[in-house]
């Protein structure tokens, strides 16, 4: 597998795991509940690994780009399905104007 597909896979790994630091963020309660701050670290610490390796390969702006408008779609919708947080018409068209964004970066001859 070449080096260029490895750090897609860290890319993609990293953003999972920094949507589910997120997520235990919530869960921690500001810092007050040990297990989900603990996991809040990991999972961050963690991430922020993996994203330094998928960066070796793939430009930091893209990688940004896509870690960021994937997890902000990402935890739009567990906000909204677990957390049971009100989705509104205007979240819905900033996390589209946030994708295409994602999208048209990527489609860029340029990019890694």
């Amino acid at each position: 597998m070449s080096l260029t597909i490895v750090s897609w896979i860290y890319l993609y790994a990293a953003i999972l795991l920094e949507v589910t630091g997120t997520y235990f963020i919530k869960l921690s309660e500001g810092f007050s509940r040990p297990l989900p701050s603990l996991c809040v670290l990991l999972f961050y610490g963690i991430s922020f690994w993996l994203m330094s390796l998928a960066v070796r390969k793939i430009d930091l702006g893209i990688a940004y780009a896509i870690w960021s408008g994937i997890g902000i779609t990402a935890i739009t919708i567990i906000g909204t399905v677990i957390f049971k947080e009100p989705i509104t018409i205007k979240k819905i068209i900033s996390i589209g104007i946030i994708m295409i964004g994602v999208i048209s970066l990527n489609l860029d001859p340029m990019s890694s």
